[in-house]
């Protein structure tokens, strides 16, 4: 009996240190992606006057905000395509690809010409690059929640999935490093606008060779492998229009959560330099110590959702962001101080991380195995192209006209869309991860969780 026992145990050992293995593996992948998609806009403020002529920094920016906009207009068809492949074939197959292709994307940027040397050609050059880290990224949303959400076990799924938005802004914020170290370390602020700028590019092409050769070694999650037979193998938008409340909850959460996260994340870089006024130097410190808080915030309010379940953390963010937007982005504008912008980005990051702690989460959880990578990455990255990836264009403008508090404004518009959504829905926790019930069902008849699984 003992050897039994010890048996079971080295048995429950090994299924922990798989699961383990493949979020780590799975998580850096992710990281090293939104590192190379998130390069683009820590580094801006210095290539920007090397595609784009004039004397007008705010123009040049705007500029090159509308083609980081131009990914996110690419990453449904990325979220289509991978997602379909994911559902097909297999959720590592998807994720292998596409960092391969955000691999490529990187590497034009790092060799384009500048607008002096080829013209024209070059902001081409560009808009191609991030057409093809558009495709990459919108499939590697759906791809690694999926992935993430269906290693996990049931009793920790919130605090393991939260992960999926440490890597994602631990991307972001190992751009805003390279940067700080260049700035602070080997460059000047010439060589910077002049060359420097294409190092950060040249890394995260390599670094996405080094995720590709990891997720070869991925295990296939066994969720898949149940529902990878022929009869259950469907996956398409024709599929996913049959589950409408599930897309609409969705499409409703990411709205106002897409446009907060990429408002305190790629615009407020901008926005510190351009409306409050700090120096290079500051601008760069403050944004890499919101950045380390919110990436801190993600496992803690996931694991608090494993407690007291999803709905309760976005009903927060919902209510506070509705409440409280437009009086921090007022104060911000009217700050002297670099920790006093420090302090007031990290009181909002108090209230979004209760959306981007979860967001993956909860979208697996919305959706079943055979239709799970579409579901969670179509809906999300139209709704991103259409509010998360303007964002940081659409505050610029508002800027640029003279009025622009009624950024402000929208972005209370949005999250208050989210609220409603979140007051609406029933929480996903509460039910096992595994086939959805007919998808003419509301999600509220599916049956609770009677017991912890694990996979």
């Amino acid at each position: 009996m003992s050897e039994v026992i010890v048996a079971m145990d080295q048995f429950r050992f090994a299924a922990v240190r798989r699961r383990l293995k493949a979020i780590l593996i799975g998580s850096i992948g992710n990281l090293v992606e939104w590192y190379d998609f998130y390069a683009y806009t820590a580094f801006a403020l210095y290539f920007a006057n090397s595609f784009f002529p004039g004397n007008d920094p705010v123009v040049q920016q705007l500029n090159a905000a509308v083609l980081f906009a131009i990914g996110f207009v690419m990453r449904p068809i990325g979220g289509w395509i991978f997602g379909h492949l994911a559902d097909q074939h297999g959720r590592r197959k998807a994720l292998m690809l596409s960092v391969l292709l955000m691999c490529f994307g990187s590497l034009i940027i790092a060799v384009t010409p500048t607008y002096a040397s080829i013209g024209t050609a070059a902001p081409a050059l560009l808009g191609l690059a991030r057409i093809i880290q558009g495709l990459s990224l919108g499939g590697e949303y759906g791809a690694s929640a999926t992935y993430l959400t269906e290693m996990a076990g049931d009793k920790h799924r919130g605090f393991y999935v939260s992960f999926h938005y440490v890597t994602l802004i631990g991307g972001q914020l190992c751009a805003i490093l390279v940067l700080l170290v260049l700035q602070q370390v080997f460059l000047t602020a010439d060589q910077m606008r002049a060359w420097g700028w294409r190092i950060p590019f040249v890394i995260g092409a390599m670094l996405a060779v080094i995720a590709f050769a990891m997720r070869r070694n991925l295990h296939e999650t066994d969720a898949f492998i149940e529902t990878a037979k022929p009869a259950k193998r469907e996956s398409s938008i024709r599929t996913l229009f049959a589950y409408p409340r599930q897309v609409l909850i969705v499409v409703g959460l990411t709205a106002g959560g897409t446009t907060a996260f990429y408002t305190y994340t790629t615009y407020m870089q901008k926005f510190l330099k351009l409306s409050v006024g700090l120096s290079d130097n500051q601008t760069t410190m403050v944004s890499a110590g919101s950045l380390i808080f919110a990436l801190c915030l993600q496992p803690v309010y996931g694991a608090l959702s494993d407690r007291i379940g999803r709905k309760p953390l976005l009903m927060w963010f919902g209510l506070m962001g509705t409440i409280f937007t437009i009086p921090l982005l007022q104060a911000l504008r009217t700050t002297t101080t670099a920790i006093g912008a420090f302090l007031l980005i990290a009181a909002a990051w108090l209230i979004v991380a209760g959306y981007t702690s979860i967001n993956a989460v909860v979208k697996a959880e919305l959706f079943p195995t055979r239709i799970r990578a579409t579901g969670v990455g179509l809906p999300f990255a139209i709704t991103t192209s259409i509010f998360g990836g303007p964002a940081e264009s659409i505050a610029l403008w508002f800027k640029s006209i003279g009025h622009e508090a009624w950024f402000s404004y929208y972005l209370t518009s949005v999250i208050a869309i989210a609220f409603l959504v979140s007051v609406s829905m029933r929480d996903t926790r509460r039910y096992p991860l595994s086939e959805s019930p007919h998808p003419a069902k509301s999600l509220r008849h599916r049956p609770p969780l009677q017991r912890e699984r694990g996979h």
